[in-house]
């Protein structure tokens, strides 16, 4: 028994197992990868969302009258151009800087200031792990991250709350602009109104219109920087909408009020996903963070028996299989909870 697994444990670390066993792993990892890539390409989905948004474009409406079509296609076509001229100035607007991120969160600071900020960070991130005893390569690691990777990540997630917190209360904001509207209100009373009495951030977005609007700005360009400010799909609805109706007239309340309908349908259907895929995210969190947490108590309880993963070549290898095993894990279940509405 002895010399059997003697034999069998000298197979295992053999050059050429182990160099087989990476091959195999290496295969399997590239193979998932690109199936988790692919496989939406290789399915109906594209083919099904090509044909819902075939079917928005409104392609399969016909009138009969020549009289009616005529003028419903060239208001179609005004539409569309205005629509087209939107996307264009919003994609020569794609490059965000640091300055609008800065905005976008609601923080009045200059960029230098963010950058002083973020070094003062890194360097007590990276002295306060030096004077825990550790190398100096862990705490050079510790400032990056302290300096670079945290400021963002706050960042981030200030500009993700501010969005959603204006996401509450614009849906409010469009019906006082419709009742306004209906009491017989000029379209830039409404928006006063807002920008005095709406809570926050919604106010400051609104009180900063109002003051382009009182230099002289058209009101579809600052509904445009609005956008920038604000980079939501429901903020730009609402820009198109005005923009579209300031240049080809029509029932402004209406409109408004079917815009507010959709995006409190929208908000809707948001809770619904979130509520209905909460269950699976807990469970990607939970199957993703199981591993490490498992590595960490098999760690503190019994350091030598799981040290062979890093100081032994097959431990080495498996652990980087193993990693490569997690992130197609992680990316499969971020596939699966992600919800598109």
């Amino acid at each position: 028994m002895t010399s059997t697994a003697a034999h069998w444990e000298s197979a295992l670390l053999s050059p050429e197992f182990i160099q087989l066993a990476a091959i195999v792993m290496a295969a399997l990892s590239v193979g998932g990868f690109v199936y988790v890539l692919v496989m939406p390409y290789l399915s109906d989905e594209r083919k099904v969302s090509k044909r819902v948004a075939t079917l928005a474009q409104g392609r399969y409406g016909t009138t009969t009258r020549a009289g009616v079509a005529q003028p419903v296609q060239m208001r179609r076509k005004q539409v569309q151009e205005i629509v087209k001229d939107i996307e264009a100035k919003q994609k020569a607007n794609q490059r965000v800087t640091l300055q609008m991120k800065l905005m976008r969160a609601g923080l009045n600071i200059k960029p230098h200031t963010y950058y002083i900020l973020s070094a003062v960070a890194g360097l007590v991130g990276g002295l306060i792990v030096l004077l825990t005893g550790s190398s100096l390569m862990v705490s050079a690691i510790t400032a990056f991250a302290c300096g670079i990777g945290l400021p963002r990540w706050l960042l981030a997630r200030l500009i993700k709350s501010r969005q959603a917190k204006f996401l509450i209360q614009f849906a409010n904001a469009i019906d006082i602009i419709v009742r306004g509207i209906k009491s017989g209100l000029p379209l830039n009373d409404c928006v006063q109104v807002i920008a005095s009495e709406m809570l926050e951030p919604v106010r400051s977005e609104f009180a900063d219109l109002v003051e382009q609007q009182k230099v002289g700005v058209p009101i579809s360009r600052a509904l445009e920087r609005m956008h920038d400010r604000m980079p939501l799909q429901e903020v730009n609805f609402f820009a198109i909408v005005i923009a579209i109706q300031s240049q080809t007239g029509g029932n402004l309340a209406e409109t408004l009020t079917n815009l507010s309908s959709v995006l409190r349908e929208r908000h809707l259907l948001q809770a619904k996903v979130r509520a209905f895929s909460a269950e699976a995210k807990a469970s990607a969190m939970i199957i993703g963070a199981l591993p490490p947490l498992v590595m960490g108590v098999v760690y503190l309880t019994s350091p030598d028996y799981i040290s062979l993963l890093w100081s032994s070549q097959l431990g080495k290898a498996m652990l980087a299989a193993s990693a490569i095993w997690m992130l197609i894990g992680v990316v499969t279940m971020r596939k699966m909870i992600s919800f598109d509405y």
